[in-house]
């Protein structure tokens, strides 16, 4: 059977812009691993769905204009578009539809019935939190319509630390959780100290 993992990578290699979009993809997957140890789970599905599940923010597969922008629904973008990027590259077919029930259910407010769908849900609200996710929601400033300033951005890593930890499913997830959110508070604390909420 032909190795679609390669494959994947090089794609969304290319696909990654702006270009430090892709790094996201790869720490994303090697969470899944950490906090995987010792959990049952199909792992094909959970690199698909890791690789694959943030194809709709890239551009060149969102919309340019500002006004579709804040409309676009990336989720019904990754359905109409991964399951044939998956079989181009030689990703087991069967597979498809759990790779994409993931997808569905990655973001915070999704509610996974797999540990698949847990994995890379509980990996993807880490990345929000620590030093990633400040350099992820700071490097957005003046080019994401969610961050037209840095207030903006504090406000959302602020509402982050507030809501994100708490819906952690896993065990391992709410102990990778710790550091992360000690050093986001910090950095918070400090912002507001310097006076970087401040929108004038």
């Amino acid at each position: 059977m032909m190795d679609f993992r390669p494959g994947l990578v090089e794609y969304i290699r290319a696909q990654a812009r702006p270009v430090e979009k892709f790094s996201h993809q790869e720490r994303l997957y090697h969470l899944t691993r950490q906090i995987g140890a010792g959990q049952v789970y199909d792992d094909d599905i959970v690199f698909a769905a890791a690789w694959m599940h943030d194809i709709g923010v890239f551009i060149g597969h969102r919309p340019e204009s500002l006004a579709e922008l804040e409309k676009w629904d990336l989720i019904a973008y990754a359905e109409r578009t991964v399951p044939g990027i998956l079989l181009v590259h030689g990703f087991p077919g069967e597979k498809i539809p759990a790779v994409m029930e993931v997808i569905r259910h990655h973001q915070p407010a999704g509610k996974p019935s797999t540990m698949e769908g847990v994995l890379v849900r509980d990996a993807d609200i880490l990345e929000q939190l620590g030093a990633a996710g400040i350099l992820r929601t700071v490097c957005k400033v003046g080019r994401d319509t969610r961050f037209r300033v840095f207030p903006d951005a504090l406000e959302a890593l602020q509402r982050s630390a507030d809501t994100l930890p708490g819906q952690l499913r896993l065990p391992a997830s709410q102990a990778l959780a710790a550091n992360r959110l000690r050093i986001l508070n910090l950095f918070l604390e400090e912002a507001r100290h310097e006076g970087c909420f401040h929108r004038g």
